[in-house]
Parts: C-alpha cells; structure tokens; sequence
C-alpha cells in the first residue's frame, strides 16, 4: 500500500525539480575595459558638488530662456516620442512572454442539425446537438526553462528600451542646450559682423577720401575695399548660420520657436559718410557672455556603469542574450503541452443545461521530442552563443565610448579655462592696438596698411573668442551628459521653488 504513495510522491517531487530547472547560463558582468581613473590630463573635478546624474537638467541650466526650449523639447520632440512608444512596444512584448507561463482558459460554444438521407423512402429525421465547454489551449509545462527564458529576454529588452529612452532625453537636453549656444554664438558673430564692417566702412570712406587729396596710395584704397568685401562676407555667412541654427532648434523643440526666445537679430550696417579725420574710429565691442551651467564632478570610471543610461541599456541587452540561450539549450529536450476541458453536451439545445444535457470532458496530453532537425537546434544553440559574444563587445564598447567621452570633456574643462583666458587678454590688447593705429593714422603718423592690419587682427580675435567661449560652454554640457545627467526630475519642492 505503501509503494504507490511513494511512487506519487517521488514523481511530485520530480516534477517539481523539473519545473524549476533553468539551462540560462550564470550570468557575470564583463569586466570594465578601461582604466580604474581618468587620464592625468583630464584636470581638477568640481569637488563637493552634486554628481550630474543626480542633478535635474532643471537645476543645471540657469538660462531660463533655455529652461524653456529644453521643456518644449521634451514635450514635442518626435524621436523621444518613438522611444517613448519603443518602451510600450516592448513592455507589451514582455506581457505577452509573462502569459505564455500560465494556461489560457476560454468557452467554446457549438450547436448543429443535420438531416442524414437513410436509403429507403422513408422521410429524414433530424438530428441535433449542442455543447459547451470551458477549457484551455496547448498550454506548455516549461520543465526546462525555456519559456521563463524567453520571458527573461522580453525583459531585458523591455528594460533596455527603457534605458534607451533615458539615454535619448539625455541627448536630447544636451542637443538643445548646444543648439542654443550655438545661436547664441552666431547671433554675436553676426554683431560683430555688422559692427566690424561698419568701421571697415568708415575707414574706407577716409581711405578714399584722402586718396582723392593725394594722401593715400592705390594699394591702400585696394586693400581697404578688400577688407570691406571680406567683412560682407562675413556678414552674409553668419545670417545663414544663424538661419540655420533656428531651423536645427525649431526640429529639436518639434515646433515653432515662440518669438520670444530667438534672440533679436542686430541693426544692419549701412555705409557711413567719411568722419572727421580727428575723430577717433569706434571700437570694437567684445561679444557678451553665454549662459552658464552647474559645474558637476567627474567621479570614477566605474560610476558609469551605474549612472549612464546607454551603458545600462548594453548590459541588459547582455543579459537578454545570455538568457536566449537557454532558450535555445532547452530546444534539445522534450516539450509536454496540456490540453484540457469540461463542459456538457446535449442532443437539444433547450435540455443542455437541463435533464437531457451530459456531462463531457476531455484530456489530450502531447510530447514532442526531438529527434532529428538536420542540426536546426544546434544551430540555434550556436546563433545564441554567437549573439551573446556580440552583446559582450557592443556593451564593453559601450563603456570604452562614455570613458573617452567623459575623459574628453575633463581635458576640455582643463584647458579651454586657459585658452580662454589667454584670448580675453590678447584681445584686450588687440582693441588697444586698434585704438593707437586708428589715432596714429588720423594725424598722418601710422600708414593706412597698420590700421588695416590691426582691423584684421583685432576682428579675427573676437571671432576666435567667441569660438572658444562657446566651445567651454559646449563643453560643459558635453561632460554633463557624458557623466548621465540630464534624466533625474526635481523634487516637486525644488520645481515650484523654481518657477
């Protein structure tokens, strides 16, 4: 009596194990190929400060023209709209992987009159039937983890999307705060434009004018004409860099951009009458200051496989590859599917719930067992390895890309703090030597060809100037997205505190 309760139990038991069997190999994180801290070029990090990824792009920016664009961005930008909808996609993907674990129940309802046309010339009776049932489909017992594998990979996949979408509002941010310094930027440019060409206009309505006395050579009238013409180019490459960078903003924002928060175009130069020779030229004014950011600190290397969303994103997608193989190792092996259901049949339609109705029900277990597929299974097993060795170089990848980006923008905060400074000083010496030419040549000391020279020099500073103010402040957006920030949302309390 005892042996049939042992064999029962012994096959629990069995079956039990078998359910929880998982042929998923042990997954272990890659080891990080870069070094354990940034190169000693990469300069000082800001000490005692808040870590970009945990500091709201709100909180970064301080321009609240800025502010705005980037909300709008992220409300009407189309691409993170299709992220957006990726993580749907995937997250419904994922729960239809999640229902494949358990049985799916359903009713089935059927009814039928036939008239069979007996030999004889007797008159057909009418035959009748009805049922109704209440069972499952093909439902998989997953003895060997090939489903929960699957499931695992959806998961992956869902939660990598997720990280994606992060990783596309961090661009985004970062886009559209460079995007305006650049507008910014070109809209100085294109004043200094207008103002250099203003001055080179005056000098050249003297330059003629002293010609036509006598006192200028050709080649000083030839070479201010020349200066004139360069600086209507100049003019002229701005307007259409400043065009286009409304255009590349407007695409960024996903509408158009309120007038509000273009910045003003600049009053057009207009060619001016010859000044009083004693009169000096007005100087060229510096371009003003862009906007600033929050300094944030570079941290270790190895905060990035915790903090940036692209790398997250790589590693899940690892780890869904590593699980598609089981998946795959459970392909050589048995699949057992049940089909069942319970319901009641009648021959009338009125007695199927009543005394004519019966009872029926069915079971219908299935096994499949490979036996022979010409190497399909084993082929399978081989893409999946093969799958995962490339999820191991796209996420090592990954983390090489955000090393040199981070170590890239600490190099620029390194060095564009001098560059700049040494700038600002050569152009306050260029404007002085401007000043001095201009004075010189109005009462007949210095030649035409020194002040000419110092209108090139001075103009040719300030341009480079202003290239390399944008370029640190480019620079300090560049680093806050290659640290993860740009995700993080404030504290209710901080935002209303805000506006």
């Amino acid at each position: 009596m005892t042996r049939p309760g042992l064999r029962t139990g012994l096959g629990a038991l069995t079956l039990a194990v078998l359910a929880g069997c998982s042929l998923v190999p042990p997954y272990e994180r890659p080891a990080a190929p870069v070094a354990s801290a940034w190169p000693a070029s990469a300069g000082a990090s800001a000490e005692g400060a808040t870590a970009a990824a945990d500091l709201p792009w709100q909180d970064f920016v301080h321009d609240a023209q800025l502010r705005e664009l980037i909300a709008l961005a992220i409300d009407n930008n189309r691409d993170l709209r299709v992220a957006v909808q990726n993580i749907e996609q995937a997250r419904a993907q994922y729960q239809i992987r999640r229902a494949d674990q358990f049985p799916t129940i359903g009713v089935s309802a059927s009814a039928s009159r036939s008239a069979p046309n007996p030999a004889g010339g007797n008159a057909p009776s009418v035959a009748s039937s009805a049922s109704i049932m209440v069972g499952g489909a093909s439902w998989e017992l997953d003895f060997f983890g090939r489903v929960a594998a699957l499931k695992d990979v959806a998961l992956a996949d869902y939660l990598a999307t997720e990280e994606a979408r992060k990783a596309a509002q961090i661009s985004l941010v970062a886009t559209v705060a460079s995007s305006w310094l650049q507008l910014k930027t070109d809209t100085e440019l294109l004043l200094l434009a207008e103002r250099t060409l203003g001055t080179r206009q005056q000098s050249l309505g003297l330059t003629k004018l002293r010609f036509d006395h006598g006192a200028a050579s050709a080649l000083d009238l030839r070479l201010a004409e020349s200066l004139t013409a360069s600086a209507q180019a100049t003019r002229a490459q701005q307007q259409r860099l400043r065009a286009q960078d409304v255009n590349l903003l407007t695409l960024l924002v996903g509408q158009p951009l309120p007038e509000r928060l273009i910045p003003p175009l600049p009053p057009v130069a207009t060619p001016a009458a010859p000044s009083d020779p004693s009169q000096p030229t007005p100087a060229v004014q510096p371009p003003a200051e862009l906007p600033t950011f929050t300094a944030v600190p570079a941290g270790l290397p190895s905060d990035l496989l915790l903090r940036r969303p692209d790398v997250r994103a790589a590693e899940q997608q690892l780890i869904g590859a590593n699980a598609n193989i089981g998946a795959a190792r459970a392909n050589f092996f048995p699949r057992i599917s049940l089909t069942g259901s319970l319901g009641r049949t009648s021959s009338d339609l009125d007695g199927l719930f009543g005394s004519g109705g019966s009872k029926a029900w069915s079971f219908g277990p299935s096994l499949l067992l490979p036996i022979f597929d010409m190497g399909r299974n084993q082929a399978g097993l081989d893409a999946a390895k093969a799958g995962r060795e490339i999820a191991v170089a796209q996420y090592e990848k990954a983390i090489q890309s955000a090393f040199r980006e981070v170590a890239d923008a600490l190099a620029g905060r390194a060095t564009l703090a001098d560059q700049l400074t040494a700038l600002q000083a050569q152009a306050t010496a260029e404007r002085e030597r401007f000043g001095l030419a201009d004075l010189l040549y109005r009462n007949g000391v210095a030649s035409s060809l020194d002040l000419l020279d110092a209108q090139r020099s001075l103009f040719a500073t300030e341009q480079a100037l202003a290239q390399v103010r944008l370029a640190q402040r480019v620079n300090e957006v560049q680093l806050y997205k290659a640290l993860g920030g740009g995700w993080s949302e404030p504290a209710p309390a901080a935002t209303a505190a805000a506006h």
